[in-house]
């Protein structure tokens, strides 16, 4: 027992420093709600200047720790002034922002690097390092105590601060909404720059009291402030005491496991592992209303120029044929870093799953590969597919998290788990070989030797042709089905969902085949040498290449060849180190600068905007470039009888409920809508009619209540599985894909929903042609003239006639319509109201109307149903429920004459 109390105080060493950094990070994420990943990097800044001050230039710690801080500091708020306030401004997404964090961190780190290498030092302590007797044989060294005490009283201090003062109430107002605060007098600006400052001076605080107890290293560093996300996460990035005590509990369960478990890289795993836990608890696997993201980087449309591919690849085969070994080399580099590139595209740009653990996975294929061509003696092709195929799994291991996370959260998540395989895999000599590595020899394909030592253009020819088999998998998937499922679960996830797309079998496709294409990537990198060394494969160059993929165009397929080009030993730093010697150590700066200058310039990358060029400059009539398609080139033909009215099913809602927490949104509320009506669901602000609306559609879980259509109970249902059922709907905000036309937001939900499209897409991609049931709704809201439009050039009445096509051409039996005349004008209102008629008329469909327009809803609904606090207090056909006291109640307030009109009530109804 003794023991374990020994090591447990030993761990308060670090424990002292996460303690540090997570306050940092909550003090920066409440001040600007920005997650701030380079924290790590503008605290070991300073760090390492005050060891220069003090150390080599013989100045007091107290001088040398100020300007030290101050570095930190500085370096804090040029980040938000510089880079985090333009984006702001432009509204960028939370993802951007994170991207740009990160281009920080990558810039300041190199910096550093450059400045002070990357060897460790030894720090002298300033505490006192005696040691004092706590009972028994168990005893510590005071510094660990005062590090204890400090951390602690910071944590009180800054309690107080933002519980108590003027300058943490303003926070906690800006925090609350920026626009708010600033109309009241409270710079938004001003407090984020505070903020900024106190959090970097933190983290440099801690790491100057700590650098002692461990050893003083750029990249040890930085690393150990991202593990300490864990304690910011465990407070939810709230609470500074509950932080600390994280940390330090943190830091001592990791010398525990340490001590006690024989396996490399455990303990220093354990925070990660406990920030996987805490955000896949926390997460919902269908995000709410309130979830979304700002504008991501645009996407490409897969379509590849098969004149230029064999132009540039003659081209490369022909430098390597001519060109000396270096040359080829970092030609072959740049190829490997393209696929492993690839596989973000395909996770990130297409699916919009921000990973930061590709690497990680093309270091895993190349450890199975490695290990079995080293160990088992197997030959390097059936090394290779065997590497590939255990990526997969992992791959899918790796998105189940995704399934109940997203965006930043998702972020955090892989890196993670990149860094638990790095720390137990990677940096464990028993797994790898040892500092020897692991001995590959000399590649041959069917005893044809490509060794990259003795044959290099032998191998960067085999590495070209791996290269060109990927891009053209990703082109294909981008092309196919699997590729519009996945660009609709990247724009909006609850819109995929009312699709019937099956989101959880989208995102382990989107990570099983990007975890196969970085493992092709890394095993071809690693066999370039006799010998494999696994401890390359880093998180920092995970996060290095998901900043370098935002520079090429992580939405385009060129952008991944762009974005190796900057790749460490690649074909840049070859094509610099021809003219600048030396130029290798400045390579990660050169990236990071341009991470930063693209995330604020261009974030759609350089491969977006040359392809916005070529479309400038050439209007072809291929589909994909052109500005026009037309319906007869899209479409089975279609003959007059073949337009067919829809399975008739009735909606059957009993006794429904629906709770958030201890609120009641609805209660027990009942009807039923048969085959070819129309049923108006109204009622005041608030009522509870979008809630009832995701309650039928599986957006929402009920509490009590039963939920029919037709003859089958879909109460227990998914939203896909009520989607199969024959249950459609439209959304009052309209969630559209935005990133793509008109054309792909109807194939999405034509297309059928069968897992089969994702293989078979790889190597025969469909292009839909719709059939009568769709056409018919483009005709219906005349939307044959917009095919191909981008969503975003619609107009607005367009826009909500789009989202109504969408759904209606999934030919449901029941349609649900939110609020779909909402900012229309009374002749859009007009006309649309003449379409839903026709749906249930001519189409037999069971519709649910939610609308504000009492003329609306009075005019087409069949009979109507009114709410007021979740309660059903009336139905009845439009006339009955026109006067009746209790809705005329419910609207006014009060009770009133019964003359009052459809007017009065329509100018005070409001959203549900």
């Amino acid at each position: 027992m003794n023991e374990v109390v020994r090591f447990a105080l030993l761990g308060l060493g670090v424990g002292a420093l996460y303690a540090f950094a997570s306050q940092g990070l909550i003090v920066i994420f409440r001040g600007t709600g920005v997650l701030n990943f380079s924290l790590g990097a503008t605290g070991i800044a300073g760090v390492f200047l005050q060891y220069e001050l003090q150390y080599e230039h013989g100045h007091n710690f107290w001088v040398a720790s100020f300007f030290g801080i101050l570095l930190s500091i500085t370096l804090g708020v040029l980040t938000h002034w510089v880079v985090l306030r333009p984006l702001q401004r432009k509204r960028a997404s939370n993802l951007i922002q994170l991207l740009a964090t990160l281009g920080v961190l990558v810039t300041v780190q190199a910096g550093v690097v450059i400045r002070y290498g990357s060897k460790p030092r030894q720090v002298p302590s300033m505490l006192p390092v005696n040691r004092v007797t706590l009972y028994g044989d168990v005893s510590i060294t005071v510094d660990r105590l005062i590090l204890l005490a400090i951390g602690s009283a910071a944590a009180f201090v800054l309690w107080f601060v933002y519980r108590s003062s003027k300058f943490g109430i303003e926070t906690e107002a800006v925090s609350e909404s920026e626009r708010s605060a600033a109309a009241v007098g409270v710079s938004p600006n001003k407090i984020a720059v505070l903020n900024w400052g106190l959090g970097s001076a933190a983290a440099c605080i801690g790491g100057i009291l700590v650098v002692p107890v461990m050893t003083l290293q750029v990249t040890a560093m930085t690393s150990l402030v991202l593990a300490a996300l864990a304690a910011a996460l465990v407070a939810d990035f709230k609470s500074f005491p509950i932080a600390t005590l994280a940390g330090y509990v943190i830091g001592m369960g990791q010398t525990l496991i340490g001590r006690f478990w024989d396996q490399q890289g455990a303990g220093q795993s354990l925070p990660f592992v406990i920030i996987i836990v805490m955000l896949v608890v926390k997460g919902r696997s269908i995000p709410t209303r309130d979830h979304y993201l700002r504008r991501l980087p645009a996407i490409g449309n897969g379509r590849m120029s098969w004149d230029w591919t064999i132009f540039l690849a003659g081209a490369i085969v022909f430098l390597m044929l001519t060109k000396d070994t270096k040359w080829i080399d970092a030609l072959t580099v740049t190829l490997c870093a393209a696929i492993v590139l690839l596989s973000i595209v395909v996770v990130t740009g297409y699916a919009g799953q921000l990973s930061l653990a590709q690497y990680a996975m093309a270091g895993f294929g190349a450890w199975v590969a490695g290990r079995l061509v080293a160990v088992y003696q197997i030959p390097f092709l059936l090394g290779l597919a065997a590497g590939i195929a255990a990526a997969v799994p992992l791959g899918m291991i790796f998105a189940l998290p995704a399934v109940r996370t997203r965006g930043i959260n998702l972020a955090i998540v892989t890196l993670g788990l990149g860094t638990a395989i790095e720390l137990m895999l990677f940096n464990n000599g028993n797994y790898t070989g040892g500092i020897h590595g692991t001995p590959v020899g000399n590649p041959s394909l069917f005893g044809f030797e490509i060794s990259s030592i003795r044959y290099p253009a032998r191998y960067g020819i085999f590495v070209l042709g791996m290269a060109l088999l990927a891009v053209v998998l990703v082109a294909n998937v981008r092309r196919g089905r699997s590729g519009r499922r996945l660009i609709a679960v990247r724009t909006n996830e609850r819109a995929a969902a009312s699709l019937g797309i099956n989101i959880v079998a989208a995102k382990l496709f989107a990570f099983a085949f990007a975890s196969a294409l970085a493992a092709l990537g890394g095993i071809l990198l690693a066999f370039r040498l006799t010998s494999v060394s696994y401890q390359s494969f880093t998180n920092f160059t995970s996060i290095t290449y998901a900043g370098l993929s935002l520079v090429g165009g992580v939405g385009h397929l060129l952008g991944a060849f762009v974005g190796a080009m900057m790749a460490t030993a690649g074909f840049n730093q070859e094509v610099m180190e021809s003219t600048w010697s030396g130029v290798g150590e400045y390579v990660q700066l050169i990236s990071g600068i341009a991470i930063l200058l693209v995330v604020l310039y261009n974030p759609d990358g350089v491969a977006a905007e040359w392809a916005r060029t070529h479309r400038t400059l050439k209007r072809t009539k291929k589909f994909g470039e052109s500005y026009f398609i037309k319906l007869a080139d899209v479409s089975e033909k279609v003959e007059a009888g073949d337009y067919q009215r829809v399975d008739p099913k009735q909606l059957i809602v009993e006794d429904l409920t629906v709770r958030y927490g201890s609120v009641t949104a609805v209660d027990h509320v009942g009807f039923t809508i048969e085959p070819g009506t129309i049923c108006g669901l109204i009622g005041p602000n608030g009522a509870g009619k979008t809630s009832l609306i995701d309650a039928l559609t599986g957006f929402t879980s009920t509490a009590e209540g039963r939920v029919r259509v037709g003859d089958v109970d879909i109460t227990s249902m998914g939203a896909t599985g009520r989607v199969q059922s024959g249950v459609a709907r439209s959304f009052q905000s309209l969630e559209l894909f935005d990133d793509t036309t008109v054309f792909e937001n109807l194939s999405v939900a034509a297309d059928p929903q069968n897992i089969g499209a994702y293989f078979r897409d790889l190597v025969w991609p469909v292009l839909p042609k719709f059939g009568p049931e769709v056409v018919r709704a483009i005709e219906e809201f005349n939307l044959d003239e917009d095919l191909h439009r981008e969503v975003s050039d619609l107009s607005y009445g367009k826009r909500r006639l789009l989202a109504i096509a969408r759904s209606v051409a999934m030919h449901p039996s029941v349609l649900l319509l939110d609020e779909p005349a909402a900012g229309l004008s009374s002749v859009e209102s007009a006309e649309l109201a003449r379409v839903v008629r026709r749906l249930a008329d001519e189409w037999g469909m069971s519709i649910l109307l939610v609308e504000h327009d009492m003329n609306f809803v009075m005019g087409v609904c069949d009979k109507v149903v009114v709410i007021d606090f979740g309660v059903k207090i009336a139905e009845g056909t439009p006339s009955e429920v026109r006067y009746d006291q209790a809705v005329i109640a419910a609207y006014l307030g009060q009770q009133t004459d019964e003359d009052l009109g459809i007017t009065t009530m329509a100018a005070t109804s409001g959203q549900g």
